[in-house]
Order: structure tokens, then C-alpha cells, then sequence
């Protein structure tokens, strides 16, 4: 996500999306991209959890993500639809040793930690151009 907004801010010249050719819808490769304040409220609800000892054991691992994946492209076309820029961009070779698809299983973390992620891509997207802005002072 920060090259997506450095690129569009004009820090980068344009943004490489590695491979093109991935067994996925678009051909690029898939993420489980998750808004820092869902990350945040997964990390409340977890340390409430320890306060209250309603946890399980001492030491508990919980994947934290959506659930879902999106391709960089998915990403690439959601902040061009919520900011109106359109991204300079290229499709390069794919990285040695990239993986093609990846998204977290959240199933025991939302049972139980009663956590959800509820942030969309758009949301996510936004987030992140309205952030970088502010770091540049515009």
C-alpha cells in the first residue's frame, strides 16, 4: 500500500506489480490487505481478553487479517475509483520465491476474541492516500 500512495504522490516514478502471469482472476498476485484500525481493535479485544484471563493459555497466536484475498490489481483499481488518480504502473517479472495467493484464516480469532475486520479495500485505500497526504503536508 505505501508504494501505491508514494507512487501516486509522486515519491516513485511508477509502481511495479510483480507478475502478471499468477494462476489468479487477474494475473497478479493475492494479498490479505487489513486496515490498521482493524488490526488496532483485534489488538484491544486481545489484551481484554488477557485482563479478563479468559484466555485459553498464556500464550495465544491468533491470525489476524480479512479473510478474503485481493489481487494488487483489486487494490491498484480501488484507489483509483476512491481518489480519481490514475496510478502509473507496469507489470514486471515475478519475484523469485513470491507466493501467489495468501490470505489469513480467521476463523479462531473471530470466535474467539469476538473480532471482525469491517474495514473494506476502499475503505483501506482511502485511508492510506489521505496518510500519505498528510505526511507530505498537502
Amino acid at each position: 500500500m505505501p508504494f501505491i500512495t508514494q507512487t501516486a504522490i509522486g515519491i516513485r516514478e511508477y509502481l511495479s506489480v510483480f507478475g502478471g502471469d499468477y494462476d489468479t482472476p487477474d494475473g497478479t498476485a493475492v494479498r490479505d490487505y487489513i486496515h490498521v484500525v482493524d488490526i488496532a481493535k483485534a489488538h484491544v479485544f486481545a489484551i481484554e481478553r488477557m485482563i479478563e484471563n479468559k484466555g485459553k493459555a498464556n500464550l495465544e497466536v491468533f491470525n489476524l487479517g480479512t479473510g478474503h484475498g485481493f489481487s494488487v490489481l483489486d487494490v491498484i483499481r480501488s484507489f483509483e475509483k476512491v481518489t480519481g488518480l490514475k496510478l502509473n504502473y507496469r507489470i514486471v517479472a515475478r519475484r523469485e520465491g513470491d507466493v501467489e495467493k495468501v490470505w489469513a484464516d480467521t476463523h479462531y480469532a473471530n470466535a474467539e476474541l469476538g473480532w471482525k475486520a469491517v474495514k473494506s479495500l476502499d475503505d483501506m485505500t482511502i485511508s492510506a492516500w489521505n496518510w500519505e497526504k498528510r505526511l507530505a503536508g498537502k
